[in-house]
């Protein structure tokens, strides 16, 4: 693909400040461009996303990937992003905060060798790809309860996604969920498995895509006490069997 062919992302600067309060600095937006063509690069080796048109990838994969980590405390200094696949939220996250260090957690090899080449080459160095499975580094000691944020999309019910994120946290350390729709009857399910976690339900924000229209969601869920060591559980059960 040749500099002429090869799409370019939109600023959309103003857009970027109404709604989010915020907007890419010069080199952020290189950084954004150059990851957006090291997954259209990728994508002719995996199937990392079907999202590759422009003002899609802008909306649906940088300002998602935003949306609801901008008011956050910004000194928080170590996150964790679970199932990561083509990098997202985490590698828009780095690139927004690049005082932060940003852990790219996914279970297959090859979307975390292209990460490790893709944000090598294009120089976001405060992230740090890792091919493991989350109920595996929930009990590990360099992992668990070291992180100040977790972040992780709709792959599985919000309790799951309590049990994978929860643990890993510090005290104190919140988990952002992102997920499409959100009911009250989720949320009851939600609340059971906090109690048992050491988790507590900080807010639930709702948002509206700035080119769509469409709607989303971040749930902020708090490290309150200290998790029982039994979360996570093996490998497989958390889903098969949740709390």
């Amino acid at each position: 693909m040749t500099d002429e062919e090869t799409p370019k992302l939109p600023e959309m600067l103003e857009l970027w400040q109404r709604t989010l309060n915020w907007q890419p600095n010069p080199k952020q937006q290189r950084l954004f461009q150059a990851f957006y063509e090291a997954v259209l690069a990728g994508n002719r080796q995996f199937n990392l996303t079907r999202i590759t048109d422009p003002m899609e990838f802008w909306e649906k994969h940088l300002w998602d990937s935003l949306s609801g980590i901008q008011s956050l405390n910004p000194t928080a200094s170590r996150a964790i992003d679970i199932g990561t696949g083509a990098g997202f939220p985490g590698v828009p996250i780095a690139i927004a905060h690049p005082n932060w260090t940003v852990t790219l957690l996914d279970s297959t090899q090859k979307k975390v060798n292209f990460l490790k080449t893709a944000v090598s080459q294009i120089g976001v160095g405060n992230t740090r790809p890792l091919c493991e499975r989350v109920e595996a580094i929930g009990q590990h000691p360099l992992h668990r309860e070291t992180y100040d944020v977790a972040l992780i999309r709709a792959v599985a019910a919000a309790s799951v996604c309590a049990e994978y994120t929860l643990p890993l946290l510090k005290l104190g350390g919140v988990a952002l969920l992102y997920r499409g729709q959100w009911t009250a009857e989720e949320e009851r399910g939600l609340t059971s498995a906090l109690e048992t976690l050491g988790g507590a339900l900080e807010r639930s924000d709702a948002f509206e895509t700035p080119l769509t229209g469409s709607v989303r969601h971040v749930l902020y869920l708090k490290k309150i006490a200290l998790t029982p060591k039994a979360f996570p559980r093996a490998i497989g059960i958390p889903t098969q069997t949740p709390i």
